[in-house]
């Protein structure tokens, strides 16, 4: 004698199978990882040639390579400025210290972005193209900037 399943037991399995069959079923078939950097001209592109993001540990690579490399510049174009400005002996460390320091927030800041567009691309099924993520570090390094400059009196 087989047991009744309830109704409600039923639509979570039901609920179940679907999630797990469209969450296989978002990259097509025979998809590869693009390779870094995979960056293509967005402007009526060729055949082929664009790539795009699915998984969400990929998605996170790319912000987080893009961000380091992003706030390296960043942090060592400050730097090399700031030694410009009073170039002594102890000052020749500046631009490496921006460096390391731009790249420990660059690990802070990418990943966080990384998880968030992870998170929300793969909770609308959507392909994300590779530029998003570079878009995403010159964000990131934009708001460092304007959180660098003091507004008391403009609010």
């Amino acid at each position: 004698m087989r047991l009744k399943t309830p109704k409600k037991l039923e639509r979570i399995e039901i609920a179940m199978v679907s999630w797990n069959y469209h969450l296989s079923s978002v990259a097509p078939p025979g998809y590869d990882t693009p390779p870094f950097p995979s960056l293509y001209w967005p402007i009526n592109p060729k055949p082929g040639a664009t790539a795009y993001l699915f998984y969400s540990t990929d998605i996170w690579r790319f912000t987080i390579f893009w961000t380091l490399i992003v706030y390296a510049a960043f942090h060592l174009a400050a730097g090399i400025w700031a030694f410009a400005m009073h170039p002594t002996k102890l000052s020749f460390g500046v631009p490496f210290l921006y460096a390391i320091l731009g790249g420990i927030e660059a690990a802070m800041s990418g990943t966080i972005v990384g998880f968030i567009l992870a998170a929300v691309y793969n909770a609308g099924f959507f392909r994300m193209s590779t530029w998003i993520p570079f878009v995403w570090s010159i964000i990131n390094v934009m708001v460092l900037l304007i959180s660098s400059f003091s507004l008391q009196g403009g609010l």
